[in-house]
């Protein structure tokens, strides 16, 4: 069945996504947790996250309520202590290798075969852990988001997808992109609502290719542009199913919107030496958040309660340590 065929372009009353935030606000949450970080050696830093993650929920709204981060400190320390461990042994495997490199070759690739192997495996797990944690410490209005992909399913699209991408250099990066959100969103929950991702490899490259060569063309100007044009793929391909109705997410963004957002925020990081990070933050999602908006028949009012609780952060920090974000 054609899932976009039933999407309706011209919503009677489409819910309104909007962020609210302001970097003051934000900056004193975030020096604060600076401060901590700094007196307790780093050791503060799931609770600085926490409470991040908690601003920016509450200054996100669906109709006009605000998203509630559930997440603690506490939760996430645990999952922190628990990802450290595992890189830990992983670096001292290929520390213990790097010692041998000259008396004994042989172990030292190993020892380099065995951490980025083990790096390459923690990735999927790391993501799976992260949706799964992520979204069952999110609610609006009481109803909880859930994920219920399965780990070894993660695995699956994931080793096929980089085996492909290893085997052509490079080329297949874009279906590996596409393959791997389908398999997210896919299995994403809203209470009763269901996601979906529609956006394929091949509509990928063709943005990456058209952008690599008019950004050549143009001495950089189409990058912004092209920043554009990715934004808009990962949002307007994410399609919502409720009581067998499809909406989708769509982004009004323009390249001249995220010319002056990059630029904007260049020049405050640059000449606040790294202060302004605040207010990049807030700057960023204002303006992808309210040119956002829910095309069709979704309901926010109709949303009931269908997800569990998960509270293993384990891979929610493994996630930030490997510097993977996908919602």
């Amino acid at each position: 069945m054609e899932q976009t065929s039933t999407v309706l372009e011209t919503p009677v009353s489409a819910p309104t996504l909007s962020f609210k935030g302001k970097g003051s606000e934000l900056f004193g949450i975030q020096i604060v947790n600076i401060a901590l970080m700094l007196v307790t050696l780093g050791l503060y830093y799931p609770w600085a996250k926490a409470k991040n993650l908690q601003y920016i929920y509450r200054k996100t709204e669906l109709a006009g309520s605000p998203f509630t981060f559930h997440g603690t400190g506490k939760e996430m320390f645990i999952g922190f202590i628990k990802g450290m461990g595992i890189f830990i042994a992983l670096y001292g495997v290929l520390i213990y290798g790097s010692l041998h490199i000259e008396t004994d070759p042989g172990l030292y690739f190993i020892c380099l075969g065995i951490f980025f192997a083990g790096l390459s495996a923690l990735v999927p797990l790391a993501i799976h852990g992260m949706m799964r944690y992520r979204t069952s410490r999110t609610s609006w209005r009481g109803i909880h988001m859930g994920y219920r992909g399965t780990l070894g399913a993660m695995y699956k699209v994931f080793l096929k997808n980089l085996f492909f991408t290893v085997i052509t250099l490079g080329f297949y990066t874009p279906w590996f992109t596409a393959n791997l959100r389908k398999e997210i969103f896919g299995h994403l929950r809203f209470g009763n609502a269901r996601f979906s991702y529609e956006g394929e490899g091949t509509e990928l490259f063709m943005i990456n290719i058209k952008g690599y060569f008019l950004s050549i063309f143009t001495l950089g100007i189409y990058s912004f542009w092209w920043a554009k044009d990715l934004i808009k793929f990962y949002i307007d391909n994410i399609l919502i199913e409720q009581d067998g109705k499809y909406s989708r997410l769509d982004s009004s963004l323009t390249g001249m919107q995220y010319l002056k957002l990059a630029l904007g925020n260049m020049f405050i990081m640059v000449f606040t030496l790294g202060l302004g990070y605040s207010w990049v933050v807030t700057r960023t999602l204002a303006v992808l958040i309210n040119n956002c908006e829910i095309i069709g028949e979704f309901n926010p009012d109709a949303l009931a309660q269908t997800e569990e609780e998960y509270k293993n952060a384990t891979f929610e920090d493994m996630a930030d340590m490997m510097d993977i974000g996908i919602i």
